[in-house]
């Protein structure tokens, strides 16, 4: 099995689709008559959810017509912000076939299918020709890249010159063994964090000029906070970020805030452009 296969594996669900349909049912929304706002709580899988992609996405100049690629678009939620927000053209990767299954179903719900595309695909081996995209972004998605330098190169080559690249990601900030499972791994095998001085040094080599970087661990640690608070008041709402982190979600929310408080890692906006 290589390690694609169990990135994909790890975040498979098996009826993902009827789970959040149901989880809407119960919220009181209607499936069939739904919006962008309706999916807030599911569709946002990183640290800080929606308020995390607006503050992201407000620093990549994107402006309405841009064609924009979404490497990791999980189910979709950031690309339709984006075509949304900006009016962007937004096409999405993922490794997890289901996860590409629901990103359609749900822009196909909330009206938003002209404003994106979804394939599942390898974030190391981008599927598009090249200088095709005007930006490129990708919300906690290196974590499971073992190769960043083929990765940073890839993005180079799909990416126009004066092309802005922006990365939030969970990055490594001191040594120490984590503590799993995390949401995007389950054991060390498919984990692959590394420093912001690693990323940087792969965006360089790639063509890349660094603009700006946010560490964004104060944020963090008060997001996963209030989750744990609310669960503990009443339990998990019926539409959450739960049903994307299965059964062991209390855990692995657990495990993450044990490592953001003992500064092993953070999560870190990384903005850059294409030299060119």
């Amino acid at each position: 099995m290589t390690v694609e296969t169990s990135v994909a594996q790890h975040y498979s669900h098996g009826s993902l689709e009827r789970a959040i349909l149901s989880a809407l049912e119960a919220s009181g929304k209607d499936p069939a008559r739904l919006t962008p706002a309706d999916l807030a709580p599911i569709d946002e899988f990183h640290i800080g959810g929606r308020p995390a992609t607006v503050e992201f996405m407000a620093q990549l100049d994107f402006a309405p017509g841009m064609r924009v690629l979404d490497i990791g678009c999980g189910i979709g939620g950031a690309s339709r912000h984006g075509a949304q927000t900006f009016g962007c053209q937004v096409e999405g990767i993922d490794l997890t076939a289901e996860y590409v299954e629901v990103a359609a179903m749900l822009a196909k719900r909330v009206g938003l299918s002209d404003g994106v595309s979804y394939r599942q695909a390898s974030a190391v081996d981008l599927p598009f020709e090249a200088e095709r995209f005007d930006r490129a972004y990708m919300l906690h998605v290196g974590m499971n890249i073992a190769d960043k330098r083929r990765l940073m190169a890839g993005v180079a080559r799909v990416l126009k010159p004066g092309g802005v690249f922006g990365i939030y990601d969970v990055m490594r900030e001191a040594e120490g063994e984590l503590v799993f499972p995390l949401p995007w791994a389950s054991d060390p095998a498919f984990s692959f964090v590394d420093s912001a001085a690693g990323y940087r040094g792969h965006l360089v080599e790639a063509g890349f000029a660094i603009e700006r970087e946010r560490n964004r661990r104060d944020f963090a640690i008060e997001f996963f906070r209030q989750m744990q608070e609310k669960a503990a008041a009443g339990g998990p709402p019926p539409l959450g970020l739960h049903i994307l982190m299965g059964e062991t979600a209390p855990l692995k929310v657990a495990n993450i805030l044990v490592n953001l408080k003992a500064g092993r890692i953070a999560p870190v906006e990384i903005v850059s452009r294409k030299r060119g």
